[in-house]
């Protein structure tokens, strides 16, 4: 029998070599910087980072879609930190669910990418009050983002409260995490001037609290010149190729290159032409920048009452490369990967040397980045807005589109041109636009259920207050409803006469108010985005005796940008009646009684225990076009994995709710201007890119798709209540699938090779260019429905063959059905020549499905 100590030893043995075999090895990093760049592990690194924002989806889906950003060419994911769903209630922490930052943050980490923390906790990202708890409005004396005691004492505990939770779970890099960089604050540059000497003291305080809590990682402040020394200011913007550092010590970096913009109810739908967003992004890294970031990389969704005001949208889709519901958006995900290719190609000479700018013509530069004196790296530019332009580079003849960049990873070979999108196309700017592979199914359930909601005050939690009272003060954002109710005797005082008509003038603050008399609704008042305060003129008629006005006052999210935002009011602050001799009543201060929050919200009808409930009256249908009425009605959810639309394009405003899940507001009453627009992807991407450049769907609604995540849904009965304000058809309802997707590609003879394929060489190189086509993870080609290989005429999904064409069909059906994905060569001898001397091209469209 072995002895005890040679037992205990051996014992020691396996647990050793098990804890060593199970236990992940921990490899930590060092990250600085110098004027150049980020140094990570005493290496410089020329970083492609995109936004993503963690709660506008659900965790089921935050590895794929950070895989789908891997695979795009990023290398850092960055995300704001939402203070207020993270301590609803002061001292009372929650991150769980779509809040979990931890997990989310190890998410990114198990993908191998890397971490921008933005703490901030000022957010802004058209969330919420910015992302500021609501209750820190009430704490006595405060004043946000100044020099101010109480909001500094509460900012700092929450800075700290996140960093000590990184450092707990081992997230920094210094400790073998993905964290790589912190932000403090967020743009307060823009706004800066409005708070005086305040502001400038603050800035201050911020980046030594910020510096004090010891990251071990570099600290951010976006669009803040006099950000001090440690931190690092960082430029945002369409465009950041001019921007310079506050000292000749830090790297330019690029915080938020805005792929798109937001949307507003109300606004037609913007968009950025991807050939603009990589000139732009090619423009950075041609002059000296290392670290650039899309925001967004994923938008995502902005569920339950998280869209910020006023009137931010449900959907934060943001024009970004990959959509709302987790799709790859077609070209621009294809032609940024390419990009991000081309600038790995270069990273070698970039971190080795400044940028050697050199003329080349009117609007025409280079910039040549050196490794060794004969080894180098170089970016063309024409930054003219309409001349195209052949240049002299290196004894070579380049040809460069107006508004474009070419990437030569050896100063010889073009692999890449910004305006050249060789990439793949999805046939529909909407990911559930109805092409093949996307459904619609009407619910068409046996029963409808709805409930009438009273209107005016409706329990003894009413109260009276002399004047109008201010909307968010009142409310404290619990709900987005405010009743402002007051009884009017009529006497000889106010009218002669049994009945007259009256004016009723109301002026609020915002965002939008139903107006009741005698509780009869009689008018409907609303604000925009850029302007929520609006005036409502009604002309009335009142009995003898008493009447009642009842004023629904309706938040649409909580403004969360400009100068002293936190303090923006809402809500009614004028009441005046006006007769037909020009006699007023002013009973903007008279007493008034209020009512916070709907009744149905008080009753809890979106909750699924409420399903069965005596409250709602059922029939086999609905009541169509009738303002404050909840819904409620079972349906099955199709079969399938993948997310879903709730197309609501028959309601009017309100909000929805699916197995107890807040989808979000909707308002499809709300059309957008009938003009402004351009016709399909006809914005011409040359010249400087706005917000307002570039739009889609004039004289629409924003928004009639609302993103319903697969995992809210199940088998069997599934529960969807609305609560409408307006009036619509709710029997018209329909939810949408996607199950396949319709993909193009059109490439020339002359157009880039891919830029995968470059290998260094000494002479120039002819390698054919490829028409690459892929599908969604999970689904394959099935059909092609059109190739021609000559002189394809016409677009994506329109494509017809031109007047020289070769049958390639079969040689295109060989190599992509059935697979994911497939590259076809551009090359004469593999498909043909039907036309020698001939430019030729190759048009490609597919279907792809499960």
């Amino acid at each position: 029998m072995m002895g005890s100590k040679n037992w205990v030893a051996l014992v020691l043995f396996v647990l050793l070599v098990f804890e060593g075999y199970f236990t992940e090895t921990v490899v930590s990093a060092t990250v600085t910087y110098d004027h150049r760049a980020l140094v990570i592990d005493g290496k410089r690194r020329i970083l492609q980072s995109g936004s993503f924002h963690y709660p506008r989806t659900t965790p089921e889906v935050w590895p794929e879609i950070i895989k789908k950003a891997k695979e795009g060419g990023i290398d850092v994911i960055e995300t704001y930190v939402f203070w207020n769903y993270h301590e609803p209630v002061k001292g009372q922490y929650y991150f769980e669910g779509r809040f979990d930052l931890v997990k989310f943050v190890k998410t990114v980490q198990e993908s191998g990418l890397l971490v921008h923390l933005r703490i901030g906790p000022y957010s802004c990202a058209e969330w919420n009050y910015g992302g500021f708890p609501i209750w820190l409005h009430f704490i006595p004396g405060i004043q946000f983002r100044t020099t101010n005691a109480p909001f500094k004492k509460e900012m700092k505990i929450f800075l700290a409260k996140i960093v000590e939770m990184m450092k707990m779970e081992n997230l920094f890099a210094s400790q073998g995490g993905p964290i790589i960089l912190t932000q403090v604050e967020n743009e307060f540059g823009n706004v800066e001037g409005s708070y005086g000497v305040g502001g400038e003291l603050y800035v201050k305080w911020a980046a030594e609290t910020a510096v004090s809590l010891n990251t071990s990682v570099p600290w951010v402040m976006c669009v803040q010149d006099d950000a001090p020394d440690p931190v690092i200011n960082t430029c945002n913007g369409f465009y950041c190729d001019e921007f310079t550092p506050n000292s000749p010590s830090k790297p330019k970096m690029w915080t938020e290159n805005y792929s798109g913009w937001f949307l507003g109810f109300g606004n037609p739908i913007p968009f950025r032409p991807v050939e603009d967003l990589a000139f732009a992004v090619a423009r950075f890294f041609e002059t000296g920048g290392t670290f650039q970031n899309y925001y967004m990389y994923f938008g995502g969704t902005n569920f339950g009452r998280t869209a910020g005001g006023p009137l931010v949208a449900t959907s934060y889709d943001y024009d970004a490369p990959i959509d709302e519901y987790g799709f790859l958006r077609q070209p621009k995900w294809g032609h940024l990967r390419d990009l991000h290719l081309a600038i790995k190609q270069c990273e070698e000479y970039m971190i080795s040397s400044d940028p050697t700018q050199m003329k080349l013509g009117t609007n025409l530069e280079a910039h040549i980045y050196h490794k060794t004196s004969n080894e180098c790296a170089a970016f063309l530019a024409n930054y003219d807005s309409s001349s195209d332009a052949n240049v002299t580079f290196n004894g070579n003849i380049y040809f460069l589109p107006a508004w474009s960049v070419s990437i030569l990873p050896d100063c010889k070979n073009v692999i890449f041109n910004t305006a050249k999108v060789v990439s793949q196309r999805n046939i529909g700017h909407s990911p559930f636009a109805l092409t093949p592979g996307v459904h619609d199914f009407i619910l068409e359930p046996a029963s409808w259920s709805w409930y009438k909601e009273r209107v005016g005050t409706w329990s003894n939690n009413s109260f009276t207050d002399s004047g109008l009272l201010e909307q968010i003060s009142t409310t404290k954002d619990v709900s987005d409803y405010l009743w402002y109710t007051i009884s009017i005797n009529v006497n000889e005082n106010i009218i002669t006469r049994q009945e007259e008509e009256l004016f009723l003038h109301i002026e609020s603050l915002g965002h939008a108010a139903l107006v009741f008399v005698n509780k009869r609704l009689v008018g409907f008042g609303y604000g925009n985005h850029e302007d929520a305060s609006f005036i409502v003129d009604e002309k009335i008629t009142l009995n003898h005796g008493n009447n009642t006005i009842d004023l629904l006052s309706m938040m649409i999210g909580v403004q969360n940008y400009g100068p002293w935002f936190d303090v923006a009011g809402a809500g009614i602050f004028s009441v005046v009646l006006r007769d037909l001799k020009n006699r007023t009543n002013d009973f903007s201060f008279e007493e008034w009684t209020y009512q916070v929050g709907l009744e149905g919200e008080y009753l809890g009808l979106d909750n699924i225990s409420l399903a069965n409930s005596s409250l709602w009256t059922t029939g086999a249908a609905p009541p169509l076009n009738q303002s404050l009425i909840w819904y409620k009605v079972s349906f099955l959810a199709p079969e399938g994995k993948g997310p879903l639309a709730l197309n609501l394009a028959s309601m009017g405003k309100g909000q929805a709710w699916v197995n107890g899940q807040s989808v979000g507001r909707y308002w499809q009453a709300y059309l957008s201007p009938s003009t402004g627009c351009v016709n399909g992807s006809d914005c011409d991407y040359r010249g400087a890119y706005n917000a307002s450049k570039c739009l889609r769907n004039c004289g629409q609604p924003a928004q009639t798709l609302y993103h319903i995540p697969r995992t809210w849904v199940h088998t069997g009965d599934n529960l969807l209540v609305l609560h409408e304000e307006l009036g619509g058809d709710p029997s018209k309802i329909s939810l949408r699938t996607k199950t396949g997707q319709e993909i193009c590609a059109h490439v020339s003879e002359t157009d880039p090779p891919p830029a995968s394929s470059w290998k260094p060489n000494s002479e120039l190189i002819s390698q054919n260019p490829e028409v690459q086509l892929t599908c969604e993870r999970g689904w394959s080609i099935t059909s092609i429905n059109f190739a021609s290989f000559g002189t394809p005429i016409g677009n994506c999904g329109t494509f017809a063959s031109g007047a020289c064409s070769a049958d390639i069909l079969s040689i295109v059906q060989q190599a992509c059905l059935g697979q994911e994905g497939c590259s076809i060569p551009i090359s004469a001898a593999t498909l043909g020549d039907p036309c020698p001397g001939v430019l030729k091209s190759l048009a490609v469209e597919a279907i792809c499905s499960e």
